[in-house]
Protein backbone atom coordinates (compact mmCIF):
# COMPACT_ATOMS: atom_id res chain seq x y z
CA UNK A 1 0.00 0.00 0.00
CA UNK A 2 1.75 3.09 -1.17
CA UNK A 3 1.10 6.03 1.50
CA UNK A 4 0.32 9.54 -0.11
CA UNK A 5 -0.63 11.01 3.38
CA UNK A 6 2.89 12.65 3.56
CA UNK A 7 1.65 15.04 1.36
CA UNK A 8 -1.32 16.39 2.76
CA UNK A 9 -0.86 19.14 5.86
CA UNK A 10 -1.30 17.23 9.44
CA UNK A 11 -5.58 17.16 9.40
CA UNK A 12 -5.80 16.14 6.17
CA UNK A 13 -3.60 13.08 6.17
CA UNK A 14 -5.39 11.84 9.29
CA UNK A 15 -8.49 12.05 7.92
CA UNK A 16 -6.85 10.50 4.77
CA UNK A 17 -5.78 7.50 6.96
CA UNK A 18 -9.08 6.81 8.76
CA UNK A 19 -11.08 6.92 6.04
CA UNK A 20 -8.37 4.53 3.98
CA UNK A 21 -8.79 2.00 6.85
CA UNK A 22 -12.14 2.30 7.79
CA UNK A 23 -12.91 1.63 3.92
CA UNK A 24 -10.38 -1.31 3.81
CA UNK A 25 -8.87 0.64 0.90
CA UNK A 26 -5.59 1.94 -0.16
CA UNK A 27 -4.88 6.10 0.72
CA UNK A 28 -4.39 6.63 -3.65
CA UNK A 29 -7.95 5.00 -4.01
CA UNK A 30 -9.83 6.54 -1.18
CA UNK A 31 -8.51 10.25 -2.97
CA UNK A 32 -9.50 9.13 -6.38
CA UNK A 33 -13.39 8.32 -5.23
CA UNK A 34 -13.15 11.72 -3.76
CA UNK A 35 -11.71 13.09 -6.84
CA UNK A 36 -14.19 11.14 -8.88
CA UNK A 37 -17.28 12.59 -6.53
CA UNK A 38 -15.92 15.76 -6.61
CA UNK A 39 -15.81 16.31 -10.40
CA UNK A 40 -19.39 14.59 -10.55
CA UNK A 41 -20.73 17.22 -7.99
CA UNK A 42 -19.18 20.48 -10.02
CA UNK A 43 -21.16 18.38 -13.10
CA UNK A 44 -24.35 18.83 -11.34
CA UNK A 45 -23.76 22.44 -10.26
CA UNK A 46 -22.33 24.20 -13.41
CA UNK A 47 -24.71 25.70 -16.13
CA UNK A 48 -24.91 23.61 -19.13
CA UNK A 49 -27.27 26.20 -21.34
CA UNK A 50 -26.14 29.34 -22.47
CA UNK A 51 -28.96 32.07 -21.48
CA UNK A 52 -31.83 33.34 -24.16
CA UNK A 53 -31.75 36.56 -25.30
CA UNK A 54 -34.60 38.58 -24.14
CA UNK A 55 -36.06 35.82 -21.71
CA UNK A 56 -37.28 35.83 -18.57
CA UNK A 57 -37.50 33.26 -15.51
CA UNK A 58 -39.33 32.97 -12.50
CA UNK A 59 -36.93 31.32 -10.45
CA UNK A 60 -38.37 29.68 -7.27
CA UNK A 61 -35.78 29.49 -4.11
CA UNK A 62 -38.17 27.44 -1.70
CA UNK A 63 -38.68 28.98 1.82
CA UNK A 64 -35.47 29.64 3.63
CA UNK A 65 -33.12 27.02 3.90
CA UNK A 66 -30.57 26.76 1.27
CA UNK A 67 -30.41 23.21 0.56
CA UNK A 68 -33.81 23.23 -0.26
CA UNK A 69 -32.71 25.19 -3.28
CA UNK A 70 -32.84 22.64 -6.16
CA UNK A 71 -29.92 22.21 -8.49
CA UNK A 72 -32.04 23.64 -11.53
CA UNK A 73 -32.83 26.80 -9.84
CA UNK A 74 -28.87 27.61 -9.19
CA UNK A 75 -28.53 26.24 -13.00
CA UNK A 76 -30.90 28.96 -13.94
CA UNK A 77 -29.25 31.64 -11.71
CA UNK A 78 -25.85 31.15 -13.01
CA UNK A 79 -27.08 31.07 -16.49
CA UNK A 80 -29.15 34.79 -16.25
CA UNK A 81 -27.32 37.84 -17.95
CA UNK A 82 -28.92 39.53 -14.85
CA UNK A 83 -31.05 38.48 -11.43
CA UNK A 84 -33.57 40.54 -9.98
CA UNK A 85 -34.92 40.34 -6.48
CA UNK A 86 -38.15 41.66 -4.59
CA UNK A 87 -37.90 44.14 -2.18
CA UNK A 88 -39.08 46.60 0.31
CA UNK A 89 -36.16 48.93 0.28
CA UNK A 90 -32.84 49.36 -1.90
CA UNK A 91 -30.88 49.45 1.17
CA UNK A 92 -32.91 46.10 2.88
CA UNK A 93 -31.80 42.33 2.11
CA UNK A 94 -35.07 40.51 1.12
CA UNK A 95 -35.43 36.76 1.79
CA UNK A 96 -35.24 35.68 -1.24
CA UNK A 97 -32.09 37.58 -1.90
CA UNK A 98 -30.44 36.28 1.12
CA UNK A 99 -31.14 32.43 0.06
CA UNK A 100 -29.57 32.85 -2.92
CA UNK A 101 -26.29 34.40 -1.07
CA UNK A 102 -25.84 31.57 0.75
CA UNK A 103 -27.01 29.12 -1.83
CA UNK A 104 -25.15 30.77 -4.76
CA UNK A 105 -23.19 33.33 -3.44
CA UNK A 106 -21.11 33.99 -6.73
CA UNK A 107 -24.67 35.47 -8.01
CA UNK A 108 -25.29 38.99 -7.96
CA UNK A 109 -28.87 40.03 -7.32
CA UNK A 110 -30.23 43.22 -8.38
CA UNK A 111 -33.25 44.12 -5.74
CA UNK A 112 -36.17 45.82 -6.80
CA UNK A 113 -38.52 47.46 -4.82
CA UNK A 114 -42.51 46.28 -4.15
CA UNK A 115 -44.43 48.40 -1.87
CA UNK A 116 -46.38 45.63 0.61
CA UNK A 117 -49.30 48.57 1.80
CA UNK A 118 -53.11 48.50 1.36
CA UNK A 119 -53.61 51.50 -1.35
CA UNK A 120 -53.82 49.54 -4.32
CA UNK A 121 -52.76 52.12 -6.85
CA UNK A 122 -49.13 52.59 -4.91
CA UNK A 123 -49.11 48.63 -5.18
CA UNK A 124 -49.61 49.27 -8.90
CA UNK A 125 -47.46 52.19 -9.67
CA UNK A 126 -44.33 50.25 -8.15
CA UNK A 127 -45.24 46.75 -10.30
CA UNK A 128 -45.38 49.19 -13.28
CA UNK A 129 -41.70 50.56 -12.70
CA UNK A 130 -40.67 47.23 -11.88
CA UNK A 131 -41.80 45.66 -15.20
CA UNK A 132 -40.67 48.57 -17.07
CA UNK A 133 -37.70 47.98 -16.05
CA UNK A 134 -37.35 44.35 -16.03
CA UNK A 135 -38.91 44.79 -19.93
CA UNK A 136 -35.61 47.09 -20.79
CA UNK A 137 -33.14 44.54 -20.00
CA UNK A 138 -35.11 42.00 -21.79
CA UNK A 139 -35.38 44.21 -25.25
CA UNK A 140 -32.06 44.97 -24.91
CA UNK A 141 -31.30 40.71 -25.04
CA UNK A 142 -30.98 40.19 -21.19
CA UNK A 143 -31.95 36.53 -20.36
CA UNK A 144 -33.46 37.86 -16.33
CA UNK A 145 -34.43 35.53 -13.77
CA UNK A 146 -36.18 36.81 -11.11
CA UNK A 147 -36.56 34.96 -7.24
CA UNK A 148 -39.20 34.12 -5.46
CA UNK A 149 -39.54 32.71 -2.09
CA UNK A 150 -41.05 29.17 -2.25
CA UNK A 151 -42.50 28.19 -6.02
CA UNK A 152 -43.02 30.93 -8.57
CA UNK A 153 -46.55 29.48 -9.91
CA UNK A 154 -47.75 29.38 -6.08
CA UNK A 155 -48.84 32.14 -4.69
CA UNK A 156 -45.97 34.40 -5.96
CA UNK A 157 -45.34 37.79 -7.49
CA UNK A 158 -43.98 36.35 -10.36
CA UNK A 159 -47.40 36.00 -12.31
CA UNK A 160 -48.14 39.62 -11.86
CA UNK A 161 -44.69 40.66 -13.22
CA UNK A 162 -45.26 38.19 -16.26
CA UNK A 163 -48.79 39.90 -16.78
CA UNK A 164 -46.82 43.10 -16.54
CA UNK A 165 -44.43 42.25 -18.99
CA UNK A 166 -46.18 40.56 -21.52
CA UNK A 167 -48.46 43.78 -21.55
CA UNK A 168 -45.80 45.90 -22.50
CA UNK A 169 -43.33 43.37 -24.77
CA UNK A 170 -45.93 40.99 -26.27
CA UNK A 171 -44.34 37.48 -27.38
CA UNK A 172 -41.93 37.87 -24.38
CA UNK A 173 -40.65 34.11 -23.96
CA UNK A 174 -41.13 33.31 -20.22
CA UNK A 175 -40.45 30.19 -17.96
CA UNK A 176 -40.55 29.07 -14.70
CA UNK A 177 -37.95 26.74 -12.49
CA UNK A 178 -40.30 25.22 -9.69
CA UNK A 179 -39.39 25.87 -5.82
CA UNK A 180 -40.04 23.62 -2.67
CA UNK A 181 -43.38 25.53 -0.82
CA UNK A 182 -43.25 26.34 1.95
CA UNK A 183 -46.05 24.14 3.08
CA UNK A 184 -43.98 20.97 1.99
CA UNK A 185 -41.36 22.23 3.95
CA UNK A 186 -43.50 22.67 7.19
CA UNK A 187 -44.80 19.36 6.64
CA UNK A 188 -41.14 17.90 6.38
CA UNK A 189 -40.50 19.73 10.10
CA UNK A 190 -43.83 18.51 11.86
CA UNK A 191 -43.67 14.81 10.47
CA UNK A 192 -47.13 15.21 9.02
CA UNK A 193 -48.32 13.55 5.80
CA UNK A 194 -49.86 15.79 3.27
CA UNK A 195 -52.22 13.40 1.82
CA UNK A 196 -52.67 9.45 1.70
CA UNK A 197 -54.25 7.77 -1.22
CA UNK A 198 -57.91 8.22 -0.08
CA UNK A 199 -57.53 11.98 1.07
CA UNK A 200 -57.01 15.41 -0.99
CA UNK A 201 -54.93 18.76 -0.46
CA UNK A 202 -56.86 22.37 -0.60
CA UNK A 203 -54.35 25.25 -0.35
CA UNK A 204 -56.33 29.08 0.94
CA UNK A 205 -54.87 32.27 1.94
CA UNK A 206 -56.45 33.04 5.87
CA UNK A 207 -57.98 35.93 4.26
CA UNK A 208 -60.74 34.56 2.33
CA UNK A 209 -64.32 34.41 4.09
CA UNK A 210 -65.08 32.43 6.98
CA UNK A 211 -67.30 30.40 5.71
CA UNK A 212 -64.77 29.58 2.94
CA UNK A 213 -62.69 28.18 5.57
CA UNK A 214 -65.36 26.39 7.39
CA UNK A 215 -66.42 24.42 4.67
CA UNK A 216 -62.93 23.20 3.72
CA UNK A 217 -62.61 22.00 7.21
CA UNK A 218 -65.74 20.51 7.32
CA UNK A 219 -64.57 17.74 4.47
CA UNK A 220 -62.76 15.33 6.92
CA UNK A 221 -61.00 13.52 4.11
CA UNK A 222 -59.58 16.58 3.14
CA UNK A 223 -55.70 18.01 4.23
CA UNK A 224 -56.14 22.17 4.82
CA UNK A 225 -53.34 24.44 4.40
CA UNK A 226 -53.68 27.92 5.21
CA UNK A 227 -51.16 30.86 4.05
CA UNK A 228 -50.44 33.58 5.19
CA UNK A 229 -52.76 33.87 8.34
CA UNK A 230 -49.70 35.44 10.81
CA UNK A 231 -52.30 38.06 12.35
CA UNK A 232 -55.20 35.38 12.19
CA UNK A 233 -54.07 32.30 14.25
CA UNK A 234 -56.63 33.05 17.02
CA UNK A 235 -59.68 33.24 14.25
CA UNK A 236 -57.45 30.13 12.46
CA UNK A 237 -57.98 28.34 16.06
CA UNK A 238 -61.76 28.68 16.26
CA UNK A 239 -62.12 27.79 13.00
CA UNK A 240 -60.76 24.49 13.64
CA UNK A 241 -61.77 23.94 16.97
CA UNK A 242 -65.22 24.10 15.59
CA UNK A 243 -64.72 21.36 13.01
CA UNK A 244 -62.80 19.40 15.74
CA UNK A 245 -59.25 19.38 13.75
CA UNK A 246 -57.64 21.38 16.41
CA UNK A 247 -54.86 19.32 18.07
CA UNK A 248 -53.34 17.90 15.23
CA UNK A 249 -52.80 21.27 13.13
CA UNK A 250 -49.34 22.53 13.22
CA UNK A 251 -48.08 26.43 12.58
CA UNK A 252 -44.88 26.86 10.93
CA UNK A 253 -43.21 30.00 10.40
CA UNK A 254 -40.21 31.27 8.97
CA UNK A 255 -38.89 27.97 7.97
CA UNK A 256 -35.15 28.00 7.86
CA UNK A 257 -34.92 31.13 9.10
CA UNK A 258 -34.02 32.84 12.13
CA UNK A 259 -37.08 32.83 14.52
CA UNK A 260 -38.31 29.66 12.83
CA UNK A 261 -41.35 28.32 14.69
CA UNK A 262 -42.50 24.72 14.44
CA UNK A 263 -45.68 23.97 16.79
CA UNK A 264 -49.35 22.95 17.65
CA UNK A 265 -52.02 25.75 16.15
CA UNK A 266 -53.47 25.11 20.31
CA UNK A 267 -50.38 26.36 21.75
CA UNK A 268 -49.97 28.98 19.99
CA UNK A 269 -53.66 30.75 19.60
CA UNK A 270 -53.23 33.89 21.24
CA UNK A 271 -49.60 34.81 20.16
CA UNK A 272 -49.22 36.63 16.66
CA UNK A 273 -47.02 34.96 13.91
CA UNK A 274 -45.07 36.09 10.75
CA UNK A 275 -46.61 37.30 7.56
CA UNK A 276 -44.63 34.28 6.14
CA UNK A 277 -46.35 31.34 8.13
CA UNK A 278 -48.76 28.38 7.22
CA UNK A 279 -50.85 26.41 9.04
CA UNK A 280 -51.59 22.37 7.96
CA UNK A 281 -54.80 20.70 9.52
CA UNK A 282 -53.99 16.88 8.20
CA UNK A 283 -57.31 14.97 7.33
CA UNK A 284 -58.48 13.35 10.08
CA UNK A 285 -60.18 10.40 8.19
CA UNK A 286 -59.92 8.57 4.91
CA UNK A 287 -56.15 6.79 5.91
CA UNK A 288 -55.51 3.86 3.25
CA UNK A 289 -54.85 0.57 4.27
CA UNK A 290 -52.28 -0.62 6.89
CA UNK A 291 -50.03 -2.66 5.13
Amino acid sequence: MHNTSMNLPEHLAVRLRALAEQSGSSEEEVIRELVEQRLADLATTQPSEAPVPGRFVGVGVGPGPADLVTFKAVHALRRADRVVAPCTSVEAIGRAEAIVREAAPDVVVERMVFVMVVEHEVRAAALREVCERIVAYLAAGDEVAFITLGDPNLYSTVSSVVAGILARRPGTITATVPGIAAFQALAMEADVVLTDEQQSLLLLPASVAPEVIDEALADRTRTVVLYKGGGRIAAIADHLEAADRLGPAMLGELIGMPGQRVTPVADVRDRPASYLSAVISPAPEGIGPTP
